[in-house]
């Protein structure tokens, strides 16, 4: 038929040449899926299994990356969420309903604490908060309809490594799933399912993405069932995901390995020399002996990665400890870790149940990919600032 140039817009008969191959993975946009047939019109979220429905499922781009962290992290299945808040809204909603009850440690990333007591408790969701060093010793919380054991290890801000395997063991023994979020592994540097772990989660904007540009979050599963759950949970929820973001994380994967060696490095060196400095009193690094949980770190991590935390000694204010980090020219002020800038946050955990008594005193370090004597040097010269 003849067409206007109008419908050429829409409907062209442009011809490129076919073969073109690169290093590089497209990025392949799209909503609509175009079907061959009626017949063949399915509303179907499985598309590794059923082929392309529709682009909230997922495009050749965002299943690329989900398959990719899936054989780094030895799952069956990887499904993607916008960010790792909605990788943890995600698996609550999917496993849980109105009645059950969940372990949470107390160290849990402060989001999902206020998830699960902002939110999950007024869909009639109970929760008991542990703590992290707890151990076989979860056997004793466990209720008859504890459902989920929420872990997190390191924990968020004051680095507690959970002994995984005892929980597990525990959560065995009453056919209850475990749920890690292994965001500071990067999915890695602890093997989730070996460790016995049902459901593994990671905020990709963190080591995956490893340049602070990108929001996305993946849970990771063994069990079929599971992935079935999770997959109709996020196809009625609309949890969709941005194939710019999956290709910023495909590019960001194929540098991961040497990123998190060099952060890995000079953030133990940072680590051992803030120990040693008068005006601390505790290094929370995993990898140090002064972080609870040190030997569990040892028997079960193949390494560290570049967040950890430091308790100054008693004394400074609050304000004096603002000073401090205000100080700092290298180190920048944010939440979001793991890219190439280092970062510094204070904190006043004094007023959250079952943290250590820290209050005020204590700051979280992002190391990035500074040269290590400079943020060395940096740190030094802000010091000073807890006793101005």
């Amino acid at each position: 038929m003849t067409k206007s140039w109008q419908t050429k817009l829409i409907h062209s008969d442009a011809k490129i040449p076919v073969g073109y191959k690169s290093l590089a993975s497209p990025v392949y946009r799209g909503s609509t899926t175009v079907f061959p047939n009626s017949s063949a019109v399915r509303d179907t979220w499985d598309q590794n299994k059923v082929g392309y429905t529709y682009g909230l499922y997922g495009t050749p781009t965002s299943l690329e990356l989900a398959a990719r962290i899936c054989e780094l992290e030895s799952g069956a299945h990887t499904i993607l969420a916008p960010g790792g808040q909605a990788a943890i809204s995600l698996i609550n909603f999917a496993m849980l309903q109105a009645g059950d009850h969940i372990l949470v440690p107390n160290s849990i990333y402060y989001p999902n604490r206020k998830l699960t007591t902002q939110l999950l408790s007024r869909f009639g969701i109970t929760s008991t908060f542990y703590d992290p060093l707890i151990g076989e010793g979860i056997s004793a919380l466990i209720q008859e309809n504890t459902r989920l054991i929420w872990t997190e290890s390191p924990g968020s801000i004051t680095m507690e490594v959970q002994d995984i395997p005892a929980i597990v063991a525990a959560a065995r023994a009453r056919n209850i799933n475990v749920v890690l979020d292994n965001t500071w592994s990067a999915g890695v540097l602890f093997d989730a399912f070996d460790h016995g772990v049902d459901i593994t989660m990671q905020a990709v904007t963190k080591y995956i993405g490893g340049h602070s540009d990108l929001l996305l979050g993946s849970i990771t599963v063994r069990n079929d069932a599971i992935h079935q759950r999770l997959g109709a949970a996020q196809q009625m929820m609309g949890c969709g995901v941005s194939p710019d973001d999956c290709s910023l994380a495909l590019r960001g994967l194929q540098t991961l390995a040497v990123r998190l060696s060099a952060i890995e490095k000079s953030g133990l060196q940072i680590a051992q020399w803030l120990a040693d400095c008068p005006e601390v009193e505790l290094v929370l690094h995993p990898a140090l002996p002064s972080c609870p949980g040190h030997d569990i770190w040892k028997r079960d991590f193949l390494g560290s990665s570049g967040v950890f935390s430091m308790v100054f000694k008693p004394g400074p204010t609050q304000q004096q400890v603002h000073a401090f980090v205000d100080g700092l020219k290298l180190f920048k002020i944010g939440y979001s870790w793991a890219g190439v800038t280092s970062l510094a946050l204070s904190y006043n955990i004094g007023r959250i149940p079952g943290r250590p008594a820290y209050e005020h005193r204590i700051v979280r370090l992002n190391i990035g990919l500074e040269s290590t004597h400079d943020l060395i040097a940096d740190l030094q010269q802000s010091l000073p600032n807890l006793r101005a």
